[in-house]
């Protein structure tokens, strides 16, 4: 794949860690957004009582296998739209070529057919079981890959096209290594934003996988009216009568990921017994993420409608009480800590940023890939960050890598009248 130059050029907008301005960003995609299948978006904040905006985007012409309602969160109405919009751009051109009905042109990166035994011989190739596999791929099998660009070694490889599309399915005799996901998968107005998006997602899952593998949460964020608009989405949640907690989860990276728990202790209802999560840089961004994050997971199932929603009906018949129990480990109280007790890492621009992570990571990856899905006749750059090695376990309970097989789960104490589940 043709090198990835960073430019360095693009600075932030003074005061924030946007390369434009939000009116900015929805003009610049209020055309493209109709090319790529997109009939309406919706402001579907009034289906909860919380009040946290959210919206979603309809998109009827989804590859088969893939979602076709996309979501959006923000702390306005503008940033909800935004988000809505840019995960729609994400979902459908990470759809491969062929299968999407809305855009018919290729990707730039090369693309090679050969088993991997073969294709070491005259290109650099990512060996897949690196990238923690469910079970053990035959080396001598056919596979498909993509032309990457590795940011941390400044090469070109190639990895499994398993990894890049979504969805996936392995043409003729090729092997499929496993379930397709969305993970890395991130658009900007920029494709350095863009970048640092999917690296922050790959990130962030890493960082839940591991905390949540091992139930060591870290420590307990207590906002207070000096975070300003934090504090007021927070405590919408409060005045709603549902528990939110917030925590600064460990992680080996350093890089601030926040996840926010939610319990609401009115309704009782195991199926809004919900999480959101964010990584940032900047601390205040990976809690503003976190919590309307999780206030989105609550529309999403209140809502009912999209195809990634079938943990409803299995939640409910566990009910309230066993989900609270099995998942206790999320409320417990931790030690607490002030949102300016964490440090701040952002820069002034994308690439800066990048940079930064790219530093963080050394002696945790070995490479960070990039694959460019932008289309020409689309403006809004969309790439798949692969970083292997990280942890997938909390959108994959399958591939668990050595950082997890590594993790002490955290014992808890069990109430004394509580009576244990009895293994037949």
């Amino acid at each position: 794949m043709p090198e990835i130059k960073l430019d360095r050029s693009i600075s932030y907008l003074e005061g924030t860690q946007r390369v434009y301005d939000e009116a900015t960003t929805l003009e610049n995609t209020k055309d493209e957004i109709k090319k790529i299948g997109v009939t309406r978006i919706a402001d579907i904040t009034n289906l909860d009582r919380l009040g946290i905006p959210i919206f979603s985007a309809i998109r009827p012409s989804a590859a088969r296998g893939a979602i076709s309602i996309y979501s959006g969160k923000g702390s306005t109405e503008q940033r909800a739209r935004i988000s809505a919009i840019m995960e729609s751009f994400e979902r459908c051109l990470a759809e491969r070529p062929g299968l999407n009905a809305n855009i018919k042109s290729e990707i730039s990166a090369p693309t090679l057919v050969e088993s991997y035994v073969r294709a070491i011989e005259s290109c650099t190739v990512l060996d897949p079981a690196t990238l923690l596999l469910p079970q053990p791929y035959l080396p001598q099998s056919l596979l498909e890959w993509v032309g990457t660009y590795d940011l941390m070694n400044n090469e070109e490889v190639f990895v499994s096209s398993n990894s890049v599309y979504h969805p996936y399915d392995s043409p003729g005799q090729c092997q499929k290594l496993f379930l397709s996901n969305t993970n890395g998968l991130a658009s900007g107005n920029v494709i350095e934003e863009a970048i640092l998006h999917g690296m922050l997602e790959v990130i962030e899952r890493d960082a839940i996988s591991i905390a949540q593998y091992s139930r060591n949460l870290g420590k307990e964020i207590v906002l207070t009216e000096k975070d300003g608009y934090l504090y007021e989405l927070a405590s919408k949640f409060k005045d709603a009568g549902i528990e939110l907690k917030i925590w600064l989860v460990p992680s080996d990276t350093g890089i601030p990921t926040v996840i926010a728990v939610t319990d609401d202790v009115k309704l009782k209802d195991p199926a809004l017994l919900v999480m959101g999560a964010g990584s940032h840089l900047k601390p205040e961004i990976a809690v503003a993420r976190a919590i309307t994050e999780a206030a989105q997971s609550r529309v999403v199932q209140i809502q009912g409608a999209r195809e990634d929603t079938d943990r409803e009906g299995f939640i409910r018949s566990v009910g309230y009480d066993r989900m609270k129990r099995l998942n206790r480990f999320w409320f417990e109280d931790g030690e607490k800590i002030s949102l300016s007790e964490v440090q701040d890492l952002s820069r002034k621009s994308p690439a800066e940023n990048i940079d930064v992570i790219l530093e963080k990571l050394k002696g945790l990856a070995e490479r960070v890939l990039v694959v460019d899905l932008s289309r020409e006749e689309i403006k809004v750059p969309v790439v798949r960050v692969i970083i292997p090695g990280l942890e997938l376990f909390t959108i994959d309970r399958d591939r668990k890598g050595k950082r997890i097989g590594s993790q002490r789960k955290k014992e808890f104490s069990r109430n004394k009248n509580e009576k244990p589940w009895k293994r037949r």
